[in-house]
């Protein structure tokens, strides 16, 4: 268990990641550091092509090298795997740090019981264990997962499972070695609101249980105000507001967050008031626009916004990276 003073199970520093394609370099990540706590829950919130994903693949280790290229920092307990070999990762995925994937139904092997695939999944990280011991601890997983008759859900198929039961499959195999870090991947999308917050609630139960560092990946601003405790938005492969979960959603500095926010429909507001969508596109990450990436669909852009890359600093108990910020306007 993490004491205090303790450094955090995860460290990402500077962390950039580069594709090369016919059309040129694309920037997916450019200089991203956050850290993530025994215990705590970091979300990572934004748009698709934000870069959300290509980071968490990034931890794990499961960029294909040759046509990525990563630099930076990312210490896992103390120990930088940015680019080291691919069997030292391989071994600590699913044994230290593991990813509940968005879509469990292509992530599970169609042709495999879901018993089997669980099993695997721990008699590789232990491979003194027979058969039965790993058949057991699969069966103590499903159960733990809340899966119904979990002998008998073994032995059957990814098909046979609900969607709700087949994410939950996939958090039990997350989660059969006892890894200290989890990744979830949007692990929420296509399910009703229902089985949705079981599967938060569950998430929250067993990370008191195992005390894992847990990442949430997500574009649903709700799932991060239920379970996070830490809040980093991405934009154009940059981190642009990072905070604690109140501080982001109560009073956000950053217009990027504002027009995330504003864009989310609440129980509280007027039925018939429109919503208020972000104008314009993401930006291409091959040729991304100089200055701030955001200037183009910012409203408040002007001066340095064309010209310079804002760097993130403390405002308001926040790091925003914006030249522009409401605190500094309100003044």
């Amino acid at each position: 268990m993490q004491r205090p003073g303790d450094d955090p199970y995860l460290q990402v520093r500077d962390l950039r990641v580069r594709f090369a394609t016919e059309d040129g370099v694309v920037r997916a990540v450019d200089g991203v550091s956050f850290a993530v706590e025994r215990g705590r829950t970091l979300g990572i919130v934004g748009e698709s092509g934000s870069g959300k994903s290509v980071t968490s693949l990034a931890v794990l280790g499961l960029h294909d090298p040759k046509r990525t290229t990563i630099t930076g920092q990312i210490l896992v307990g103390g120990r930088d795997i940015a680019g080291r070999p691919d069997e030292e990762v391989r071994r600590l995925r699913g044994r230290d740090m593991a990813m509940i994937f968005q879509d469990p139904l292509s992530a599970l092997h169609p042709y495999y019981s879901v018993g089997r695939q669980i099993a695997e999944a721990y008699r590789i990280h232990h491979p003194r264990a027979g058969r039965g011991e790993a058949r057991k601890r699969t069966i103590e997983m499903l159960d733990r997962v809340g899966i119904p008759q979990p002998a008998k859900r073994a032995d059957q198929y990814p098909h046979e499972f609900s969607g709700g039961m087949r994410q939950r499959a996939m958090i039990a195999m997350a989660l059969v070695n006892d890894p200290d870090l989890l990744i979830a991947d949007e692990p929420t999308t296509a399910l009703d609101v229902t089985v949705q917050a079981q599967i938060l609630d569950l998430l929250g139960d067993l990370q008191k249980e195992f005390n894992s560092a847990i990442i949430l990946i997500t574009h649903d601003l709700g799932v991060v105000s239920q379970v996070a405790d830490e809040v980093l938005v991405m934009y154009g492969g940059r981190a642009v507001e990072h905070g604690g979960v109140e501080q982001v959603l109560r009073a956000p500095q950053h217009p990027y967050t504002w027009g995330l926010l504003a864009s989310v429909p609440t129980v509280h507001g007027d039925a018939g008031a429109d919503l208020v969508p972000i104008p314009g596109n993401p930006p291409s990450l091959i040729n991304l626009p100089p200055g701030c990436a955001f200037h183009p669909r910012c409203r408040h852009a002007s001066g340095d916004c064309f010209t310079q890359v804002p760097e993130l600093r403390d405002v308001e108990r926040l790091m925003v990276a914006c030249h522009h910020p409401e605190a500094s306007r309100a003044q």
